[in-house]
């Protein structure tokens, strides 16, 4: 995988197994997020692909995270994943040097 990650993500199919989803916050649950530049081209690009959207982004305009944008989408079998953006960075970053890996600095 040299400088980032690979996931493989499907649908398991077999007899008699539970087809309900565990919420996020379940013991057990989960979600996988995206990071992406353009929250809205992305969006744009799912439901254009006819992926369920689960409502509009979210903008959190306060607080540690103030800057970041999110929204969920389902897949076809119903696992819940997340885009997420914070293209000029998080509201934390005033007060520290810390910041959160991100793609563009695995480049170099």
């Amino acid at each position: 995988c040299r400088n980032g990650s690979n996931f493989e993500i499907f649908e398991y199919s077999a007899p008699g197994q539970n087809r309900t989803q565990p919420l996020n916050s379940d013991v057990g649950g989960h979600h996988l997020a995206f990071y992406v530049d353009d929250m809205d081209a992305a969006v744009a690009y799912l439901k254009a692909n006819d992926v369920r959207v689960l409502g509009e982004p979210t903008v959190r305009a306060t607080g540690p995270s103030a800057g970041q944008t999110w929204v969920y989408f389902l897949t076809p079998w119903g696992m819940q994943l997340e885009l997420v953006s914070f293209p000029h960075g998080k509201g934390y970053e005033q007060t520290t040097s810390r910041r959160l890996w991100h793609p563009v600095d695995a480049a170099g």
